[in-house]
């Protein structure tokens, strides 16, 4: 995977000013003034206590949360830093419904803004399936900097498979 493959979306005038801000070695002080705190939610719980501060704030009615976890498994070359699941098991005359996130262990030690990106993206998926108009402006209403954080955040991944961090 190229560098900047995490932009492709963006177009080439985007990458190319990532680039050199990575080729001159600056990319990482960028997004230190910008994001200049790691969050401290290490753990399963925490970030399940996390997610579920959000839900309640914005998705009342959605169905519950089953599990909230970080997944060593997520595998960042397929551009997933986060998966939500709706499992649905039938035991006897009863279906039980599950929703699940799990959430890339890359997650647990990035700024704040990152992660609440991640996890309004996959709660917006207990809403809205498809990543469409409606989704977008969910993921907006949740946090209303999204654009701005998950651009961030792919910054950040561009800046961690050239061998930078944060710290």
């Amino acid at each position: 995977m190229g560098k900047t493959d995490y932009l492709k979306a963006y177009g080439p005038d985007v990458a190319a000013q990532v680039q050199e801000l990575l080729d001159a070695g600056k990319l990482g002080a960028v997004l230190k003034s910008r994001h200049p705190e790691m969050h401290d939610i290490r753990t399963d719980s925490a970030l399940y206590d996390y997610t579920l501060e959000l839900k309640n704030q914005y998705l009342r009615k959605a169905g519950p949360l089953s599990k909230v976890i970080y997944d060593d498994k997520i595998s960042l070359s397929h551009h997933a830093l986060g998966l939500h699941s709706f499992v649905s098991r039938r035991q006897g005359r009863k279906t039980k419904a599950k929703n699940e996130i799990r959430i890339s262990s890359v997650l647990r030690r990035v700024p704040e803004a990152m992660l609440r990106s991640v996890v309004v993206h996959e709660l917006a998926h207990l809403r809205e399936k498809d990543h469409n108009k409606a989704f977008y402006r969910l993921c907006c209403h949740m946090e209303p900097d999204y654009h701005q954080h998950e651009f961030d955040l792919r910054l950040y991944l561009i800046l961690v498979d050239s061998g930078g961090s944060l710290l």
